[in-house]
């Protein structure tokens, strides 16, 4: 399926915000912190590619990732 770019920075905007959240509810950090978990993250980086599907996931599916890479 294929979606515009906008739709796509949208759909991984959503993802990464809730990304983000989690980050910090569940790990008690900082904002700052989480987001630069999250942007530094090799995750982020398969995020950002389109070609990779990972943006058509739910949030927790990803997030789910993140903990693992993250060692959390």
């Amino acid at each position: 399926m294929k979606v515009s770019q906008i739709e796509f920075q949208n759909m991984k905007e959503a993802i990464v915000k809730d990304m983000i959240a989690r980050l910090m509810l569940e790990n008690e950090i900082t904002m700052q912190t989480a987001f630069d978990k999250v942007y530094n993250s090799t995750l982020y980086e398969k995020l950002s590619s389109p070609d990779t599907g990972l943006f058509f996931q739910s949030s927790g599916y990803v997030y789910s990732y993140l903990k693992e890479e993250l060692g959390l």
